[in-house]
């Protein structure tokens, strides 16, 4: 599979320029461009190389631990499912990082506070090393 680096990396200098100023909490959802990434790293969609990602820890007001969100389900330590906006989504709890708030771009929802205790339970778990 072809990535398209070339694209990302003029974005990527576009995202690091511009000057963002977003409000954001622990448990929020939004649109990010996460890019295009090296072998199996989770990849951005479309235009901006974007995927949702919850907030799991918000560092200062401009870096925060986030981890990206699929549809396609899957089972096992390293995914977490919740609901989100009436439809399940898929947490990929060995894909999560730190990102700079320029990556953000709309925010789409909030994980229940009961679903987000659980996905720090099973990253905690998956973590324990």
């Amino acid at each position: 599979m072809s990535k398209d680096f070339k694209n990302w990396y003029r974005l990527k200098e576009i995202l690091h320029n511009r000057k963002k100023e977003q409000y954001f909490k622990e448990r929020d959802v939004f649109w990010a461009s996460i890019g295009v990434n090296i072998g199996f790293e989770q990849d951005g969609k479309g235009e901006i190389f974007s995927r949702p990602i919850v907030i799991v820890k918000k560092y200062n007001k401009n870096i925060f631990f986030g981890i990206p969100l699929s549809t396609q389900l899957k089972e096992g330590s390293f995914f977490f499912t919740f609901e989100l906006n009436n439809k399940k989504s898929n947490a990929l709890l060995v894909q999560g990082r730190i990102y700079d708030i320029k990556r953000l771009e709309n925010k789409i929802g909030k994980i229940s506070e009961n679903d987000f205790k659980e996905l720090k339970i099973k990253l905690k778990d998956l973590l324990n090393v």
